[in-house]
């Protein structure tokens, strides 16, 4: 299959299941859902590149492993949240703000089954290496147990921290959040890097690169911090700010201040 064919199968699956998640949302009120879906999507996303790519079997396999593993990790963490919660107050903040208009909330799904498609472009770049590099699957591993690791962690450290009563109204500074205001943001983006790794040969090497540069675009300034910073200020205010103040706000590194955890 070509690589153009690839991606409007990728493409028209998405917008199918972007299709019946705007549908959920609508009954639940939870436009949530679209990030379990946009997880599910471009883990499939990653299986069907290796299953139709061109390039050798075995990074074809790792790389349809590697996606797949780290697409049912981050889906299940998003599906409990969204099961057992309220609408983040990303999607609540956006509901108020369109007033609740369906026909943007359409768009907005819709727009979500473009960015799988956009970031299944890595995927078709390893599946079409016909180099199969011991080294290079040995590098990528290593990244995706440290990225899949960190991000996991740092999931871990905030649900047990908002779990606890006492914490609410607070800024969580526990493990890894001592460091990074978004680690769970940082290993996202770097978990892309497995991928420039892995198609360290291929003729399409170069276009792996997309899914590190576009993710950390939109992580850092569209719809990661920039969403989630704005959400924290409007609930958390001056104890987010002494946040901001002492704490990087992306890369890891030690905090400037030892500020209370208020």
């Amino acid at each position: 299959m070509s690589t153009v064919n690839t991606l409007l199968v990728i493409w028209l699956a998405s917008a199918w299941l972007m299709t019946a998640g705007w549908a959920w949302q609508r009954r639940h009120r939870n436009a949530g859902i679209v990030d379990v879906l946009w997880s599910v999507a471009v883990g499939a996303a990653a299986v069907l590149a290796a299953l139709v790519g061109s390039g050798a079997p075995v990074t074809r396999v790792v790389t349809a492993v590697l996606g797949g593993l780290w697409a049912c990790r981050l889906a299940w963490h998003l599906w409990r949240r969204v099961s057992a919660e309220e609408e983040d107050g990303r999607y609540r903040a956006l509901r108020e703000h369109w007033h609740g208009s369906q026909g943007k909330f359409f768009g907005f799904f819709q727009f979500q089954a473009f960015l799988v498609g956009l970031f299944a472009v890595p995927f078709i770049a390893v599946a079409a290496n016909p180099v199969s590099s011991m080294a290079a699957m040995t590098v990528a591993i290593a990244i995706w147990l440290a990225s899949v690791g960190g991000e996991a962690l740092a999931d871990r450290q905030l649900a047990a921290f908002r779990a606890d009563p006492a914490n609410k109204g607070k800024t969580c500074r526990d493990g890894l959040w001592r460091y990074s205001r978004h680690p769970n943001y940082f290993f996202e983006w770097l978990h892309w890097f497995v991928y420039v790794v892995l198609a360290i040969g291929s003729p399409l090497w170069w276009l792996a690169w997309s899914g590190p540069v576009v993710m950390f675009l939109f992580l850092r300034f569209v719809s990661g911090v920039p969403y989630t910073e704005t959400q924290a200020l409007r609930s958390r205010g001056d104890a987010y700010r002494r946040y901001q103040r002492d704490t990087p706000m992306f890369f890891p590194w030690f905090p400037k201040h030892e500020s209370d955890n208020a």
